[in-house]
């Protein structure tokens, strides 16, 4: 059985798009067994606490330096032993000795289909103002494993969604939760927690 620990910062509707597969069975061998915010005010932390979750919160800012900030964060995650990290709209750079204990067993939702969007400066609706500013017809999610750099580790999963003439970021934002984050999340957790991913030269390879 996977053990997940995910991380949030805000409203968690990845983390519930998460939840919602494992009990309905749509992902398989696999448990959340923390949820993790910096942020006490997360609506994310009630909806694990709904469901039973353990839950908690890590911030930056209780901690004079961040140091003892990553030191909490990593202790935390190993009391969890878990097996896989998801970072859900997680707003907070990993520490790298974190990448390091975990490789390629971190994995972020970016809602756009990398390379397209992303980086610095690119999250949340800044991601979806970006691609209507540059007229795309095509936007999407990405699920991919944490590397060192922004954005840019291995990629697992990509699914595009249509741009329409009359969105606005905030329509384009619900549409690809919808249509691409929701979906492509849980199958990445399924497929890893079903032992269906590797990472070979740095690209990812899915086995059926």
């Amino acid at each position: 059985m996977l053990k997940i620990a995910v991380l949030v910062s805000g409203g968690g509707t990845n983390l519930q798009a998460l939840i919602d597969a494992i009990e309905n069975g749509t992902v398989t061998n696999a448990q959340i067994v923390s949820v993790i915010s910096n942020n006490k005010n997360a609506y994310a932390l009630e909806r694990a606490e709904k469901h039973g979750i353990f839950h908690q919160c890590i911030s930056p800012k209780d901690f004079e330096m961040r140091e003892q900030f990553h030191d909490a964060l990593l202790q935390a995650l190993e009391t969890a032993e878990a097996d896989l990290i998801v970072l859900a709209g997680y707003l907070v750079v990993i520490p790298e000795k974190m990448i390091k204990k975990y490789r390629n067993r971190i994995i972020n939702i970016h809602p756009s289909l990398i390379p397209s969007f992303c980086g610095t400066g690119f999250y949340g609706l800044k991601v979806h103002e970006g691609a209507l500013k540059r007229g795309v017809k095509l936007t999407g999610a990405t699920c991919h494993f944490v590397d060192e750099g922004t954005d840019t580790g291995p990629i697992i999963l990509q699914k595009a969604v249509e741009v329409k003439e009359d969105d606005t970021p905030e329509t384009l934002q619900r549409r690809v939760m919808e249509e691409a984050e929701w979906v492509i999340l849980p199958r990445a957790v399924h497929l890893i927690a079903n032992g269906q991913v590797s990472v070979e030269n740095g690209f990812v390879k899915i086995s059926q």
